[in-house]
Formats: C-alpha cells, structure tokens, sequence
C-alpha cells in the first residue's frame, strides 16, 4: 500500500514540538512580510504549508494548545476562501499582516524556544 505522507511531512515531523511550533510562527512572519512586499504567490504559498504543518502537529500537543492551532487553521482557511476580496483592498491585507504577526508571536510563545537555554 503506498504512504500518503509526504517527504515534506517526514522532514518536519522529525522535528521536537518546539521546533515545529517554531517553524509555524516563522511562517507568520513570512505572511507579514510578504503582505507588505505584496507578494502574492508567497502568501498563497505559505498559508498552504502552515495549514499543514498546524494539521501535523496539533494532534501532538496539550489540547488547549491544539484547539487554538485548529482555531487559527480556520482562520487560514478562511482567508483562502475569501482570498480575491483580501488580496485586491489594501485595508484587508493590511489586517491579514497585523493578524498574522499577532499569530507568529502567540504561536512563538506556546513553543518556549524563547525560554530554553543556548548552548
């Protein structure tokens, strides 16, 4: 039987929770910049790939946590469905950017890369 898992998914399952929490929060920064260079295909782009990666580590996280990484999938979602009337006013892609930074900074902390010591 062929695996539906992609090697996309194989290399960032590999990866420990704050770490992947980590990704995800690094790909809201990404939404915010690219919002603001008003590069299109990239937003696209990344929201596709955050969806999966909040898809594949929900299920492995505290459900509280997990609940407001499926909360914010939704959003994602949502902005997808209503993607032409974002992209196209500049007040709405403006919100997606401030939104999208408010997330990259709650997805940070809910990872505690910011707390564990350097070596």
């Amino acid at each position: 039987m062929k695996s539906n898992t992609s090697e996309e998914q194989i290399h960032f399952q590999r990866d420990n929770i704050s770490l992947r929490l980590g990704h995800i929060a690094s790909n809201f920064a990404r939404l915010r910049t690219f919002c603001h260079n008003n590069y299109e295909k990239g937003v696209l782009g990344v929201i596709a790939q955050t969806k999966d990666f909040i898809e594949w580590t929900a299920a492995e996280i505290e459900p509280e946590l997990a609940e407001e990484l499926v909360n914010i999938q939704i959003q994602l979602a949502l902005w997808e469905r209503t993607w032409d009337n974002i992209w196209s006013d500049d007040k709405k892609r403006g919100e997606l950017a401030t939104t999208a930074e408010t997330y990259s900074g709650r997805v940070l902390d809910m990872s505690s890369l910011l707390l564990e010591p350097t070596t």
